[in-house]
């Protein structure tokens, strides 16, 4: 095995170490890059992701998120996602939560939270996701720590590691 090829299978291991994961407890978890497909289940479509550890919550774009109506009850959001290829859902969800989210320039921005079923590297969750305009940004979604933790790891220096092999089936709510 020459230099170069023992490095490469050798670094995720010296980079676990150095931030205090077993290896045993590596071996359960993927790596993931920065920026992933995921496929999120209202609607089966494929987005690009964010992949962000500097974020605890999970942010979904949504350009009409004052849409908001009610059902049975309950304030209920609906607006249309578009991913690059074109391929567009509706998604309506029951309004969960109203949070207010520090902005990197210093105010506060409220937002609506949803429960919402994501798929990524063939792992499903359902995880309470803010929906705010990020026409602004790269990516329609930003993947936080709420997501990521126990099964995933991030390598900073990759893109798109993970399969979109997701289970047919929608996951139970």
């Amino acid at each position: 095995m020459s230099a170069v090829s023992c490095g490469r299978v050798l670094r995720p291991l010296l980079v676990l170490f150095c931030v205090g994961v077993t290896p045993a407890a590596a071996i359960a978890k993927q790596v993931s890059g920065y920026i992933e497909k995921v496929v999120i289940y209202l609607g089966a479509i494929q987005i690009k992701a964010k992949i962000d550890s500097g974020a605890l919550n999970t942010s979904l774009h949504c350009s009409s998120c004052d849409q908001t109506f009610e059902r049975d009850g309950r304030e209920w959001v609906r607006f249309t996602l578009t991913n690059w290829r074109g391929d567009s859902t509706v998604i309506e969800r029951p309004v969960i939560d109203r949070t207010q989210i520090r902005r990197h320039f210093g105010r506060s921005q409220e937002r609506l939270v949803i429960s919402l079923p994501v798929c990524m590297g063939g792992v499903v969750k359902e995880k309470p996701v803010n929906v705010v305009d990020r026409s602004g940004f790269n990516y329609q979604m930003l993947i936080g720590r709420e997501f990521l933790n126990g099964d995933f790891l991030i390598d900073p220096a990759e893109k798109y590691l993970l399969g979109t092999d997701c289970p047919d089936a929608a996951p139970s709510y």
